[in-house]
């Protein structure tokens, strides 16, 4: 018993690193950038467990992003909405340009957990993003969950909006 849990806890640690940080891409999906042909593709890393890390995004002319994100349960955004607390910035035209009309009512509003940050540039440039993970459904039986799902939208100052992928 005791060689099967001193082998369970560095597999256990290992399984928490590894889940640490997600890869990511920014895709242009509006504005001048969109416009190029082909359009670039931005890299980012999002780091951090269960409801807070940071994300790090380079974007055109090398000028890197960074700073913290924290992720907001439903019913927080909803305290905060109801006692009159304006968020910084909101994406709602954003979700539904990348993802369809109807998208932000129909998914982010309510979603499991919401994250919103901005990022100041090493140039001086912001990058607002804001990210949702809901659970994941197994394609192969609707009943069965699989890892959460991450998606996310960006904009930039520069009049540019993102799609990101994870």
């Amino acid at each position: 018993m005791k060689a099967g849990i001193a082998l369970a806890l560095p597999l256990f640690s290992l399984c928490i690193l590894c889940g640490c940080y997600r890869d990511a891409h920014l895709y242009p999906i509006q504005g001048p950038l969109a416009a190029q042909t082909p359009p670039p593709i931005f890299s980012a890393k999002l780091t951090g467990v269960i409801n807070s890390g940071s994300l790090t995004a380079k974007l055109s002319n090398g000028e890197v992003f960074s700073g913290p994100w924290q992720a907001q349960s439903a019913k927080q955004i909803a305290n905060q909405s109801n006692a009159g607390i304006a968020p910084p910035f909101n994406l709602s035209a954003a979700w539904d340009a990348v993802y369809g009309p109807g998208f932000y009512t129909g998914h982010v509003l309510g979603s499991h957990l919401f994250a919103r940050t901005s990022l100041t540039g090493k140039q001086g440039g912001i990058l607002q993003v804001e990210m949702i993970s809901q659970p994941g459904i197994d394609g192969a039986d609707p009943r069965s969950l699989s890892a959460p799902v991450i998606t996310g939208v960006a904009k930039d100052d520069k009049g540019n909006i993102y799609k990101m992928g994870f």
